[in-house]
This record gives C-alpha cells, structure tokens and sequence, in this order.
C-alpha cells in the first residue's frame, strides 16, 4: 500500500489548485483503493476548504461536496491549527470528518508518505 500526501496551500475559490488536488484524490479513491491510502493536509489559506455550507453557483464544483465525499471514503483530512488561528478561523466549526492539526502531525504524515503532492 503506497501512502500519498496531497497537501493543498491555496484558497478554494479563485485558482483551481484545491479542486485539482480533491479530484486527484476521488480518483485515487476511485480507481486504486486497494494499492493507495491518500491523506489530505489543508495549509495556509486551503483551510478555508474546510468551512461548512459552501454556496456555489448551479454549475460549478464545490470544494465542500468533494472534502465530503473522501470524507466519506475513509481519508484522512486535516487542516493547520495554526494556518486556522492566522485567519481568524481557529473558533469555526469545520466540516464534520475534517480535524484540527499541527505541524507535528504534519511532519509525521510526511516522514509516512511514499508520495507528497503539493497543490
């Protein structure tokens, strides 16, 4: 079993870097769960991924629908405590599934992965 770390840095909105890294992740979900174990580390502004009751316009993809759906599929998802604490976020609730973290976590998840994939 191979274990990849799919960190994402940018905000959900504005570039398309969040929804590529959660479409890699459905699609190693999809096509290789038997061989991969993904994990998802949210960093700097990514942890605005993590915010409930998105609204998107009819059309267009929704960062929240696609955390819940690897959510749903038993992958680990994590955000900075300290990225949070920075924004003003470290009060909010998060999507359910989706944990606080630190960065001692985060280099533990790095020191297990095979793979690192940073978007």
């Amino acid at each position: 079993m191979q274990n990849f770390l799919i960190v994402i840095n940018d905000a959900p909105y504005g570039t398309e870097k969040a929804y590529n890294a959660l479409r890699l992740a459905i699609s190693l979900v999809k096509e290789h769960a038997e061989s991969v174990k993904p994990r998802i580390f949210l960093m700097a502004d990514a942890v605005g991924c993590g915010i409930p009751n998105q609204k998107t316009p009819k059309g267009y993809y929704n960062i929240e629908t696609m955390l819940k759906f690897i959510i749903n599929a038993d992958v680990e998802v994590k955000a900075c405590g300290g990225c949070l604490m920075a924004r003003g976020f470290s009060e909010l609730k998060l999507i359910n599934g989706i944990q606080k973290s630190t960065m001692l976590e985060f280099t533990s998840w790095n020191v297990d992965a095979d793979k690192i994939i940073s978007f």
